[in-house]
């Protein structure tokens, strides 16, 4: 990898990030790297400022966080083919970071990255966009929107707790009619965020699929289900004009939907690239220490598995 010109973003407000950030473009800079450095955060979205005044191919990006920063570059940058170093720098469950454990010895992290001894992990996406009328109509109204975990799609209101009714199609025809508190359409990678704490399956991070999973129905019948990846989720809002529907991307809003109009889910046309450092990464392991599985409360010991 050439690291002529580098993308550092940290999460703002975050000074432990910042100064992580500051000392890496320092270092980079003596490498005569060119740097393009800014906050990220609800708040805060340096990236199309970061591609519009690019100067050339952008080799790198450096996202100092936790999972929300490494989401918001993933979303920007996926359609660019930047890959991403992803470091736990002040996040929290750290889903799609690099351990800071790993990342310490920044000198040591720009010869491996320079002498190409790293892994690429290649992320299915998810696309989405608002349509009107008919599926018959495939001139989208609204602008193309991304997402590394999910779209969801749920009802919203500043004064009462509205219940939702979504008519699902896939691949144009009619699965069902969900009357709850919406639906998240996710990818591999989101199936152990949103869509695990509405109950639904996980899948490796390594498949390309969709899950689509109702979010507390009011039917014991409404389960989740796992389709192909070259699927189209289409979701219809029905009901009054009084009742506001959102489609949300990996938890930031995206657009309202009203009755009479459509959102199409489907596999999104570029991939999420990061960057492994780990030389033992293990996506079981990490499930058993993100989630904290614990197993049975009664421990066996394994005699089989050393061969005794």
């Amino acid at each position: 990898m050439q690291l002529k010109q580098v993308i550092i973003a940290y999460k703002a407000k975050d000074s432990h990030s910042r100064s992580w950030a500051e000392k890496c473009a320092r270092q980079l800079e003596k490498r005569q790297c060119h740097i393009l450095m800014g906050p990220s955060g609800a708040q805060d979205n340096p990236y199309p400022v970061f591609l519009a005044s690019a100067m050339s191919q952008i080799d790198l990006a450096v996202v100092l966080g936790g999972d929300g920063t490494a989401l918001a570059a993933a979303r920007h940058l996926a359609p660019e083919g930047v890959p991403i170093l992803a470091v736990n720098v002040g996040g929290h469950l750290g889903f799609l970071t690099e351990p800071f454990e790993e990342f310490k010895d920044t000198e040591k992290i720009w010869d491996r990255l320079s002498e190409d001894r790293y892994a690429i992990q290649r992320r299915m996406m998810v696309q989405a966009a608002v349509f009107e009328g008919h599926r018959t109509n495939m001139e989208p109204m609204s602008d193309r929107f991304l997402a590394l975990n999910e779209m969801c799609v749920k009802p919203a209101s500043a004064d009462r707790m509205i219940t939702s009714v979504l008519e699902m199609e896939i691949d144009g025809e009619v699965i069902d009619q969900y009357q709850g508190d919406g639906l998240i359409v996710a990818t591999p990678t989101g199936s152990t965020c949103y869509t695990l704490s509405a109950n639904g399956p996980i899948l490796h991070d390594g498949m390309e699929a969709l899950t689509v999973t109702p979010i507390c129905p009011l039917s014991l019948s409404s389960r989740p289900i796992v389709l192909p990846s070259g699927s189209v989720v289409s979701i219809w809002p029905l009901g009054d004009y009084e009742l506001n529907t959102k489609l949300w991307t990996d938890g930031v809003l995206g657009t309202s939907i009203w009755p009479g109009q459509r959102v199409d889910v489907r596999m999104a046309d570029c991939y999420a690239k990061f960057i492994i450092l780990r030389e033992n990464y293990s996506y079981y392991q990490i499930l058993r220490e993100k989630l904290q599985w614990a197993g049975a409360r009664i421990s066996y010991s394994n005699n089989h598995r050393n061969g005794k």
